[in-house]
This record gives C-alpha cells, sequence and structure tokens, in this order.
C-alpha cells in the first residue's frame, strides 16, 4: 500500500480538539488524484470524529499547495478529467461545510487548486513571503474547484477577475489588503499560529461555534429574508444544549468571557 499523500496529526505539541491535515506530496504538494482521494478520505475522518473541534490545513514549511499536477492535463479522456475535476470539487465542499473550525496554514505558494483549497477554509494564516493566485488563465482554462465563486464571494467580483483574468500572483501583503488573506506572519510563525489560533476554537462552544458557521456560509445566497429565518432556527435550537447553559451560568456567576465548555 503506498504511503498517504495527506496526513492527520493529532499528537505531539498540537493542541487538544485540533488536528492537522498535512498535504505531503513533495515537491510543491501538487493536487494529484491521488492527494484528492486522500484528502477525501482525511477529511471524512475529521468530520466523524467529535473529539475535534478545529483543523488546520498546512503543506509544510516550503509551500501549501502549487496548484493540480499539470502533467495529469495531457493525453486524457475530457471525460475523465472532468470526473476527477468533480471529485475534487466535492472533496473541497466537504471541507468547507465541515461543522468545525477550519485554518488554513499558508507557506510558499497557494496556487491555482492550492488556492483553491485554502479558499474552503474559515481562516487563512499567510507567512509573509507567500505567493496566492489562480493562474490556470495562462494553461487557457479557468479555475475548476471553486476560485470563481469562492474567491468572488470573499474578495468581490472586482479582485477576483484581477486575479482570475491575469493569473497574476498577489504577494501575502495586497492578499490581506484585498481580504483574501486574514493574517500575515513571519513564515516560522505561521503554524504556531494556526495551532494557536484553532486552540482558542477548540476550547469554545462547538455546537454553537457551528451553528454560527452555518448561519453566515448558508445565509450568503439567500436573501436577507431568508437569511434571517436561518438565523433564527439556529438561534432557537442553542437554547436546548448544555453549553448554552454552562456559558449563561458562568456569566452571571463570574462575568463573560470565563466558561468552560465540555460538548463536542
Amino acid at each position: 500500500m503506498s504511503p498517504k499523500l495527506v496526513a492527520i496529526e493529532r499528537s505531539g505539541k498540537i493542541p487538544n480538539g485540533v488536528a492537522i491535515l498535512r498535504l505531503d506530496n513533495p515537491p510543491v504538494n501538487a493536487l494529484s488524484h491521488a492527494v484528492a482521494r486522500d484528502l477525501d478520505d482525511a477529511v471524512a475522518e475529521v468530520r466523524e470524529d467529535r473529539t475535534l473541534r478545529a483543523v488546520v490545513l498546512y503543506g509544510g514549511e516550503k509551500g501549501f499547495a502549487a496548484g493540480a499536477d499539470i502533467k495529469e492535463f495531457l493525453d486524457v479522456d475530457p471525460a475523465v478529467l472532468s470526473r476527477q475535476g468533480l471529485a475534487l470539487e466535492r472533496t473541497i465542499d466537504r471541507l468547507a461545510n465541515l461543522s468545525k473550525v477550519v485554518i488554513a496554514a499558508v507557506t510558499g505558494y497557494a496556487l491555482g487548486g492550492g488556492c483553491e483549497l485554502a479558499l474552503a477554509a474559515d481562516f487563512r494564516i499567510s507567512s509573509d513571503d507567500a505567493k496566492w493566485g489562480q493562474p490556470e488563465i495562462l494553461l487557457g482554462i479557468i479555475p475548476g474547484a471553486g476560485g470563481t465563486q469562492r474567491l468572488t464571494r470573499l474578495v468581490g467580483p472586482g479582485h477576483a477577475k484581477d486575479l482570475i483574468f491575469s493569473g497574476r500572483f498577489a504577494d501575502a501583503v495586497e492578499a490581506q489588503k484585498i481580504g483574501l488573506v486574514n493574517t500575515v506572519v513571519p513564515h516560522n510563525a505561521v503554524l504556531p499560529t494556526a495551532l494557536e489560533l484553532a486552540a482558542r476554537y477548540a476550547a469554545g462552544p462547538a455546537v454553537a461555534l457551528a451553528a454560527a458557521k452555518a448561519a453566515i456560509d448558508g445565509g450568503i445566497s439567500l436573501s436577507l429574508d431568508a437569511g434571517l429565518t436561518l438565523e433564527r432556527g439556529l438561534f432557537a435550537n442553542l437554547f436546548s444544549t448544555p453549553d448554552m447553559r454552562i456559558g449563561v451560568q458562568s456569566f452571571l456567576d463570574n462575568g463573560p468571557g470565563k466558561a468552560v465548555f465540555t460538548t463536542a
């Protein structure tokens, strides 16, 4: 059996309730068909693990992911390539729809499919020397795993068209300026920063965080009235959870921000 190209790491200095999904396809973590398959397996595993509350996507110190494996584009039946592209798109969708907090820790390059993978995260931590982009247009194609949709929703159509139409790379400063990146840190601080953020959310009320994520992500494509209805239902459901009682009682006893939540 060949080694897994996406590893799930939970031990060592990783905080409780947090796992790292580490891409391991050197030299540039190209998102080959095999990587997509192993990523799908890893996402399915962390989705079912109720002890995990936050996930960090990481490609190692040298780079996050430099897009698809271009060699796979040659001499391939378009129907086969379409099926493989659909499989990667669905895997990225499953990652984006995890009820857990997902953080992309990006060093080096996040290009093409690598950028699309990072776009599925709730937060993106970038090294100050990272490069971001959707260069598919330079191959005569367009992003095919969510780039035209998630990038546009995140940074707006003007910035998305600039990056997608030109295929150029954005540095970390520009990526943060346009809203593609949440935080920029020195190269060696990327993973520690992501793990610190993950630990903070892993200690929070898991059910409420999942509800907040569902309300925000689900409401984007709805009308305001429909989004408010979605929010109202999720809000009401939280009043039957143990974490609500813990949070409210802690507030009454000790003031805000001191609750210790327990449910997964």
